[in-house]
């Protein structure tokens, strides 16, 4: 009984502290974060460089400044001509790489469940921009279809393809702030059970508000993933000029995603505890009392 007792009073402490780790998490911005300083730096100095009349720049991936001589070039053969025309396009390609991914705005941002914000110190241009009120610090985020703002000359299947992605990376947002609030109701449900099957007693409500629980942890795993797979879609999205970001740029989940899974854990640790602890109850004994025989008769 002792056992039961304390395998049940561990579980709901557990998922108490799951809901305090839920609820810090939706209420916070920090599920993802993006890091632009380097790539802001990189651009700065790709632009700042001289372009006045007279002068040719020269990076220093073009080195030695000495071309070879055309009858050496028409000499080689094989292996060392074709390293030497793949190492020239891929010059090529990273300088013009570089060129069109300096043409977009890349912003140091936080994004959660609900708004994406530009992170406070990381741009002065920004926060230049902010204490104008040029713009705003956040921006909330839209769960209702709304068309982008295209340029005109792309492509109708290109054009037709960004508003597929755009329904599909909608309906991956829905499923997962509408499963986190589902997770979130099923373990209140099930720890407001379980506080009472304790106070009263009853292995039964024990029991289920620990189904409950599992039942929950099985809600927040899908939010998770989806929101993990959302995040992943984004990144990947047609054309890549447009929706990927370049490789200087720094992103990751933030404190407030580490915070889901850690109620995730706890939510499905006091979902085996609660679950448990009825069985580790000792059924009470009842006692019969036979007749008595009086006079001959029973």
């Amino acid at each position: 009984m002792a056992a039961m007792k304390i395998l049940t009073s561990a579980g709901l402490c557990l998922a108490f502290c799951a809901l305090g780790l839920l609820a810090m998490a939706i209420c916070t911005d920090y599920w993802y974060e993006t890091d632009a300083r380097r790539h802001r730096d990189r651009c700065k100095n790709h632009a700042n460089k001289r372009n006045d009349p007279g002068y040719i720049y020269i990076s220093n991936h073009n080195l030695p400044l000495q071309m070879p001589p055309r009858s050496a070039d028409r000499g080689r053969s094989g292996p060392d001509a074709a390293a030497l025309v793949r190492g020239k396009r891929h010059f090529v390609a990273a300088a013009s790489g570089l060129e069109s991914h300096c043409s977009r705005q890349f912003n140091s941002t936080i994004s959660g469940l609900w708004r994406k914000c530009h992170r406070e110190g990381f741009d002065l241009e920004t926060e230049d921009l902010i204490y104008k009120g040029i713009i705003q610090r956040c921006t909330p985020i839209k769960y209702h279809y709304t068309s982008s703002i295209l340029p005109r000359n792309l492509p109708v299947n290109i054009t037709k393809t960004i508003r597929q992605d755009e329904w599909h990376a909608l309906h991956l947002r829905r499923m997962t702030a509408g499963f986190v609030g589902m997770a979130v109701s099923i373990i209140l449900f099930g720890w407001i059970i379980g506080v009472l099957g304790c106070c009263q007693q009853h292995d039964l409500m024990q029991y289920v508000a620990g189904l409950l629980f599992l039942m929950g942890g099985t809600c927040c795993i899908i939010a998770l993933c989806t929101c993990v797979a959302g995040i992943n879609f984004e990144l990947s999205r047609y054309p890549r000029n447009m929706y990927g970001l370049p490789e200087d740029i720094s992103h990751g989940y933030g404190w407030s995603m580490f915070c889901a899974w850690g109620g995730l854990g706890l939510t499905l640790l006091a979902g085996f505890l609660c679950t448990l602890a009825p069985s580790l109850s000792t059924p009470a004994r009842t006692t019969t009392h036979k007749p008595r025989h009086e006079n001959g008769t029973v």
